[in-house]
Order: structure tokens, then C-alpha cells, then sequence
């Protein structure tokens, strides 16, 4: 029985706001799990949006100035930032010795 991805579904929202993509969604668009996805508003719709693999970023938007592999380097130096604030917020969040006392 094949299923139709393009029949709209109807996905429960939990009180965290958190919603599952059905199965055949994530396996037609390669949405890993875990993994992440772009959100956003796009004309008065909320747009759930894949993110390619950085493998898929190598060398895109490759040019005369840029060298095969740069897109893909900055990616990955977002993340590595993005994971460094996520580390000081949580350092921040996480009790201290005097605080257990």
C-alpha cells in the first residue's frame, strides 16, 4: 500500500509545540532523525524545509573568487558558533556548587 504524500495530513501539536512530519514525508525529502529542518513563513503558510547535508553544500555558489568547498567550510563554522552559544547557555543554566549548599 503506497501512501500519498500529497494528501494533507492531519499532525497533532503537543503542548511543547512540537509536531511529527509523517513517515512518507521525511523519507520522500531525506529528513534524517534525528535531525533539523528550516521553519519558516512563506505567504501566510508556515514551511517545513529540509536542509541540505553539508556533502550537498560542497561547492555550491562556486565562482572565480571562490575556491570548490568554501560554502562548505562556513557552514561548518556556523555550526561549531552555533554549538559554542548553545554551550554557554547551557553552562549558564546549570546549577554551581554554592547553589547545591
Amino acid at each position: 500500500m503506497s501512501s500519498n504524500t500529497r494528501e494533507p495530513k492531519v499532525v497533532r501539536v503537543s503542548q511543547k509545540g512540537q509536531a511529527t512530519i509523517p513517515k512518507a514525508l521525511r523519507e520522500k525529502f531525506g529528513i534524517d532523525t534525528p535531525g533539523e529542518v528550516f521553519v519558516y513563513e512563506e505567504d501566510e503558510r508556515i514551511v517545513v524545509e529540509p536542509i541540505p547535508s553539508l556533502e550537498e553544500l560542497g561547492g555550491i555558489h562556486a565562482d572565480t573568487d571562490r575556491e570548490r568547498g568554501d560554502v562548505l567550510d562556513r557552514v561548518r563554522e556556523l555550526k561549531r558558533e552555533e554549538r559554542r552559544r548553545e554551550d554557554g547557555r547551557a553552562d549558564r543554566l546549570r546549577p554551581t556548587d554554592s547553589e547545591d549548599k
